[in-house]
């Protein structure tokens, strides 16, 4: 295993381990993704049962990502556990994949979701606002505010963790605080447009739309089909909670501190997540037009562009809603990008350390933080955003990253055989059972995606795949650089 850099400054508590996993699961998705889900399962039950499965999920990865970060408290985190535990190849398609689109189509993604909650409150950021055209590429005002962000940030963390932590705490702090004051409004001060009830006669009838607008019971096979595939965006709403173990090697007490921030952020998010998601139906009756006038008659399925929030506190607070969440979702994502832009770049520093990425990116400033891994990250990211592709890109890779998921959890038994002698201060809850459990759990997801998204899960395969080949040019050019050096 590698040693870690003694510039590496170790600031990270048990409070920023946890307002990290929560900070970075937090971003526009819980705000949006249920109306798609609605539009899938057709039942405010089975709506409620895929948050309690996401959360269930992420719950169960949290504590079985604990064991393999107690073992290794590296920087790096997910890709030092795949290469440790198979061959540096897998670590190498994990890191590779996680550079070219998971982390920074995340990053372009959540940044253009910024800059396009900002046009609410300010309609100069709007996507039919270009400013500059240069043959094919038009850079709206949008683009220009996302690629600002994305920019700011970056500097921002190059100024060092203890900076990177503090930012990332006050954001995390207020996007909590801010989701329990959408609970509380909802739970306790909408007696008088209390949808509950409607909603309960259609709890548990689950159906679809058909392509004439009708609603068709949906059941079986079908129906576990349809929740496999609803799936899809509540884990990406509850996605990147294993950032903090890229950190690892910034960890105050990094085998008690990891596991235990995994724990509580995920717990508290998962909570969060699902108390909302009853709030939704609270409000909002399920089923609805297109063609609604307002937002109760459009319903949680059809919100206006699928802002489900912002449709249910129209209900409480009528014209106001759109520039209340407008504000709510731009602080979410705004501190849901902090994380990932400071997280992401231990990543390629663990292996540029390992010789399979650019060597500059192993060096680390005088701040003691991968500055160059941080600035190529967002050149990328910058890019991403300028193409539009980012989106594509995210869809393609569901199926990989769930893949590196079961991986992951699958290195747990792998190294209980393989290296029995590294100490486990803390042990996966429930071994074998519930890690296992998510492997199958995860494996039925991809099964389902095989056979219903081909279109997404291929692309990304191929994503992957064609990180093999690159892996053995890195070394062979590598090798090729050594000898060189050593000649001279």
């Amino acid at each position: 295993m590698q040693s870690e850099n003694h510039l590496l400054q170790k600031r990270v508590t048990l409070f920023d381990g946890t307002s990290i996993v929560a900070g970075a699961m937090i971003g526009s998705g819980i705000f949006i993704v249920s109306a798609d889900i609605a539009r899938s399962v057709g039942s405010p039950g089975w709506l409620m049962m895929v948050w309690l499965i996401t959360g269930i999920i992420t719950i169960i990865g949290a504590l079985s990502y604990g064991e393999l970060a107690a073992m290794m408290p590296s920087v790096g985190g997910q890709y030092v556990y795949l290469r440790e535990s198979y061959h540096p190849l897998i670590g190498f398609l994990f890191g590779w994949t996680t550079f070219l689109v998971i982390q920074c189509g995340s990053i372009a993604a959540v940044a253009v979701g910024f800059a396009k909650f900002s046009g609410v409150i300010f309609p100069w950021i709007s996507d039919s606002n270009v400013l500059v055209k240069i043959a094919s590429l038009n850079i709206t005002s949008t683009q220009l505010v996302a690629i600002l962000l994305i920019v700011f940030l970056t500097w921002l963390n190059t100024r060092g963790i203890v900076t990177g932590k503090t930012v990332q705490n006050i954001f995390t702090s207020t996007k909590v605080i801010a989701l329990l004051g959408f609970i509380i409004v909802g739970l306790l001060f909408t007696n008088g447009i209390n949808n509950l009830s409607g909603n309960s006669e259609v709890f548990w009838q689950a159906s679809r739309i058909g392509d004439g607008g009708q609603i068709i019971p949906i059941a079986g096979f079908t129906l576990v089909a349809a929740i496999g595939t609803a799936l899809v965006g509540s884990l990406f709403a509850s996605d990147a909670w294993y950032n903090i173990t890229y950190i690892s090697g910034e960890v105050i007490n990094p085998k008690r501190t990891v596991p235990l921030s995994l724990l509580f952020g995920t717990l508290l998010v998962s909570g969060l997540y699902l108390l909302t998601n009853f709030v939704y139906v609270r409000i909002l009756p399920l089923h609805g037009s297109p063609d609604g006038a307002d937002a109760i008659a459009k319903g949680i399925q059809f919100a206006t562009d699928d802002r489900v929030a912002t449709s249910a506190m129209s209900v409480i607070i009528g014209d106001y809603a759109a520039v209340v969440m407008a504000i709510f979702i731009m602080i979410s994502t705004f501190g849901c990008n902090q994380i990932m832009i400071l997280a992401g770049p231990r990543v390629y520093y663990a292996m540029a350390v390992d010789g399979l990425f650019f060597k500059k990116v192993a060096g680390l400033n005088a701040r003691g933080v991968p500055a160059f891994a941080l600035v190529i990250q967002g050149v990328w990211s910058v890019l991403l955003c300028l193409s539009g592709t980012y989106g594509d890109l995210l869809d393609y890779v569901i199926f990989a990253v769930l893949l590196f998921f079961a991986l992951t959890i699958l290195a747990i038994f792998i190294l209980r055989v393989k290296r029995p002698d590294i100490p486990r201060p803390y042990k996966a809850f429930g071994y074998p059972f519930i890690p296992a459990l998510y492997i199958l759990t995860t494996l039925t997801i991809m099964v389902i995606l095989l056979i219903y998204k081909p279109n997404y899960t291929f692309p990304g395969l191929g994503i992957v795949l064609l990180g093999i080949p690159v892996f053995y040019l890195w070394k062979k050019f590598n090798k090729s650089s050594g000898e060189r050096e050593e000649s001279i």
